[in-house]
């Protein structure tokens, strides 16, 4: 196996996916703006997209691939009675916990979007959105349990392309509105729930070749499935630190008419770079991990440690600088069009650029979470997290009603960084990660390539201001030019100081 070469095959599909998911957004944007449908909607995704991110993107994967793999280190059989038992204990608490959303969907909206509660029409239309969207969680945890089986097989293509699927059905969707000038965000949310269950039925037929599932209900559960369990609720909100940050600001964002979608819009655009610099690093070094520490292999361990923390900064320093830099060309070029507003784009573009100053760490959160979940130890990073999100709350609560929405990407990119300082205190004090020189000389090397594609970015973007106005109907294509343009500069000085050898990420397991 080598970690670039699966990270970049995970990548690739990802970026598919999101290049989709802007498109849709865009047409979202075009179609219905920052109307109070477009706010409704944006909450009825969110909860069940927030679930979705917190199994399918690393989070189930945590807990379930070490247990899975130290069953498979016994025997195949054993492997599939424990993922047997796991699939059937998920499913009946997921369909239980689905109905009971449904019933109390008032109570759940009132709890996500607080201040919605002052608008009549736009809390009731939360409401019916929601309930709508919400069978999407049933279908998307089931499908990140059967990529999490692909993934313990070191097959991660399935599991990135599936979220393709939601975002192709969801712009067929908008295309119908339109033509047949029916309600698009009442058609959005039911695309939603369509979506979900055609991802379940793909991964689970992509499955079948290394996993057939039975579905059996036991009396009784066996301690390794006990155990399972007790790691998989710390590991949903420690690994899903930047989901709950997200979540939490948009609760707090409901109070301020149209934030919630500048952060939804904010949102999208971002974690494009973190589902490649730190999801899909993690999701590809995590089996690779946990089967080493299995194997007690100490060499291969610290290779691997090193390694995905040196290809997340790679991927995640220069991601980050670039919102930064062109944080309002982007969500112009992007969003500028139609029902967006001028306003909206400078709002929306600096929560984007504040949510780029912690990209990097948003992206290393993941990679040194992996250090605690590839050895069965779920509590730390759960404690650390607790303290992340406390420190969230605090900074968005105290400054929301001076600075406005603007504090909740502020507060969490703070937050994150201030976790990203915890874990290294702690993995230093256990002595875990041993960072050589060369390590140091490359992440030199990676802030040396960064300052310069950074430098060029700033002039392209000055060069062609002219052609990126809000008033351009060709914007896009100028800031595609730009953006590869950098791109390829940077990944042309990395080359050159031997930091993308394919040799240098192999991993022998």
């Amino acid at each position: 196996m080598n970690l670039l070469a699966s990270t970049s095959v995970f990548s690739f599909f990802t970026l598919i996916s999101r290049i989709l998911g802007y498109l849709r957004d865009i047409l979202i944007a075009f179609f219905i703006g920052t109307s109070i449908y477009a706010d409704a909607f944006f909450v009825a995704f969110r909860l069940p997209n927030t679930f979705r991110r917190l199994f399918a993107e690393g989070t189930f994967n945590a807990a379930f691939i070490p247990s899975y793999q130290e069953e498979k280190l016994k025997s195949k059989t054993s492997a599939k009675s424990f993922a047997d038992e796991v699939l059937c204990l998920m499913f009946i608490f997921l369909f239980i916990l689905v109905l009971l959303a449904e019933i109390f969907m008032p109570f759940l909206v009132n709890l996500i979007a607080p201040g919605f509660k002052n608008n009549f029409e736009k809390f009731n239309l939360a409401i019916e959105f929601t309930r709508i969207t919400f069978p999407f969680l049933l279908f998307v945890t089931l499908a990140s349990f059967f990529s999490g089986i692909l993934n313990s097989n070191n097959k991660f293509a399935a599991a990135a392309a599936a979220p393709i699927i939601l975002n192709l059905i969801l712009i067929s969707v908008l295309i119908y509105s339109y033509f047949t000038n029916s309600d698009y965000a009442l058609n959005l949310s039911y695309g939603v729930s369509l979506a979900g269950f055609f991802q379940l039925i793909f991964i689970f037929f992509i499955t079948l070749k290394f996993y057939k599932p039975s579905f059996k209900i036991r009396e009784k559960v066996n301690s390794k499935i006990k155990k399972f369990f007790t790691k998989l609720l710390p590991s949903i909100f420690s690994s899903g630190i930047t989901q709950i940050n997200i979540l939490v600001g948009t609760i707090i964002a409901s109070f301020q008419s149209g934030a919630v979608s500048y952060l939804y819009y904010a949102d999208r655009v971002y974690q494009i770079n973190l589902a490649i610099a730190g999801i899909a690093v993690s999701t590809v070094s995590l089996p690779a991990l946990s089967k080493a520490i299995k194997k007690k292999n100490l060499d291969l361990i610290k290779k691997i440690q090193n390694k995905s923390l040196e290809l997340s900064l790679l991927l995640s320093l220069p991601a980050g600088f670039g919102l930064i830099i062109a944080s309002e060309e982007i969500i112009n070029s992007l969003f500028g069009y139609g029902s967006f507003s001028k306003q909206d784009v400078v709002l929306t573009a600096n929560a984007l650029k504040f949510f780029g100053y912690g990209v990097p760490a948003f992206a290393l959160i993941k990679i040194l979470s992996n250090l605690f979940f590839a050895r069965d130890n779920t509590k730390v990073p759960f404690y650390i997290s607790s303290i992340t999100v406390f420190l969230n709350v605090i900074i968005s609560i105290a400054f929301f009603s001076k600075v406005g929405f603007i504090i909740i990407p502020l507060a969490t990119s703070i937050s994150t960084w201030i976790g990203v300082v915890i874990f290294f205190t702690i993995i230093a004090k256990r002595e875990w990660l041993i960072i050589r020189i060369n390590n140091f000389i490359n992440i030199f090397k990676i802030a040396l390539s960064t300052a310069i594609m950074s430098i060029f970015l700033i002039y392209g973007l000055n060069y062609f201001r002219n052609y990126l106005e809000y008033s351009n109907s060709f914007k896009f294509v100028y800031l595609i030019f730009i953006v590869i343009l950098s791109a390829m500069i940077y990944l042309i000085l990395c080359r050159l100081q031997g930091l993308l050898k394919i040799k240098n990420f192999r991993i022998i397991n």
